[in-house]
């Protein structure tokens, strides 16, 4: 393509991009039915009247793409699927969206993408033009990678949530333990440790401590964490803790156990990790420290054979 077709490529694209402004802005401006309608039965009775929806927000970004990111949300979660895995991976993660929140997010990650590679591509489909069709497939690709990006990244927010809660049971658990073995009921330990403890896990027994102030009882309140806990400690430790407080059985002991079994779970998980780095921490002696030495043992004697030989 020449110079000139690319220009008024770019100029019926954004002809096309100001038509759609223009078109949304006065659909923006246009009164809505109820504003209409209102002055003339506002006599009238009526029963429960909802709040208006908010589809007049006062940010301008929301107002003209938000109707196109939640149809691109749509199509995505047809073609994706595991909108159940999502908004499992979402609690696990405690993340306050709802699974079309972050599809939206998945196609905005793309659509950045997609814009970056773009432009580099349009860069250097304006110097090769025969590269155009490769570069519209690194723009697929780049949209994909984007989209695919985010999930990754949610995976690493539920690894890092997970791991923080692995790091905070151990402590929670004995707090959990002396303020039974003081005395306290269940309930009455929950509420002073979440008081006094900052954390993921605190958090989530905050959850549980609210159910159960809502009228849910122990043992279901402890079921749910189970359920919702992607951690297989915190299940044993919820199920624990409401076995005991139904069959009535010492509660201090099976806290002080749990305890002492996750630390010795991330003793041995930091030994393991040692062993499978021996090989990597080999990398530097066998490719820097290795060569080194031999060039500074066999060096000199080079030289001192280059000055004797004729």
């Amino acid at each position: 393509m020449t110079l000139a077709a690319w220009g008024a490529l770019t100029g019926a694209g954004a002809g096309c991009g100001l038509v759609l402004v223009a078109t949304r802005l006065l659909v923006l401006r246009r009164p809505r039915l109820d504003v209409r309608v209102l002055p003339y039965v506002r006599d009238l009775p009526q029963v429960a009247r909802s709040a208006p929806p908010a589809t007049s927000s006062t940010n301008p970004f929301v107002a003209l793409f938000g109707p196109v990111l939640a149809s691109a949300a749509v199509s995505l979660e047809r073609l994706l699927g595991g909108k159940a895995s999502i908004r499992r991976r979402l609690e696990r993660a405690n993340l306050a969206m709802s699974v079309h929140d972050f599809r939206v997010e998945q196609v905005l990650w793309g659509l950045i993408a997609l814009g970056a590679t773009g432009a580099v591509s349009l860069l250097i489909a304006l110097r090769a033009p025969g590269r155009t069709v490769p570069l519209l497939v690194l723009c697929v690709v780049a949209f994909v990678l984007g989209v695919l990006m985010r999930e990754n990244r949610l995976n690493a927010q539920v690894a890092e949530r997970e791991r923080r809660i692995l790091t905070e049971f151990p402590t929670i658990a004995e707090l959990l333990a002396l303020a039974v073995g003081a005395g306290e009921g269940p309930v009455s330990a929950l509420d002073r440790v979440v008081s006094r403890s900052r954390g993921e896990l605190s958090a989530d027994l905050a959850a549980v401590l609210a159910d159960i102030r809502t009228g849910t009882s122990v043992g279901v309140a402890l079921d749910t964490l189970a359920r919702r806990s992607g951690v297989p400690v915190v299940a044993r430790f919820a199920e624990g803790m409401a076995v005991a407080i139904e069959r009535g059985t010492p509660l201090a002991g099976v806290l002080h156990a749990q305890a002492v079994d996750v630390r010795e779970a991330g003793r041995r998980a930091l030994i393991e990790s040692g062993a499978r780095k021996e090989v990597v921490m080999m990398v530097p002696v066998v490719f820097l420290v290795l060569p080194v030495t031999v060039v500074f043992a066999f060096w000199p004697g080079v030289v001192g054979l280059s000055l004797v030989t004729p």
